[in-house]
């Protein structure tokens, strides 16, 4: 079964799931020749290891908190948002069990 993207127009839900963030998993919410959208979901402790995309990203913390290793440390908590160069190594380290944002843009 191919994965669901919203279309143009179409309303996403991205509050805070609270205690069923446990269960939730990663989803890809939309994608096109232009942009990427995720809602990335880590449970503590969980990393990500450094790796770097071709396109501009976008991280916007939606609840927990994460370490954002990008030359330097950068935490995110809830309601926080960062965004990249396109190329920057990074690596992403769950403190605490979180939900991101993360939109990446293509130059296409």
């Amino acid at each position: 079964m191919a994965l669901h993207h919203a279309v143009a127009g179409e309303v996403v839900d991205l509050r805070p799931l609270g205690a069923s963030l446990a269960d939730a998993t990663t989803a890809a919410l939309a994608k096109t020749e232009q942009f990427e959208a995720v809602r990335l979901v880590l449970p503590r402790g969980k990393t990500i290891p450094r790796h770097a995309v071709s396109g501009q990203i976008t991280l916007f913390c939606l609840e927990g908190r994460v370490i954002l290793h990008a030359g330097r440390e950068i935490e995110l908590g809830a309601g926080q948002w960062v965004y990249l160069e396109r190329g920057a190594p990074h690596a992403v380290e769950a403190v605490e069990e979180s939900a991101l944002l993360l939109t990446i843009m293509f130059d296409r």
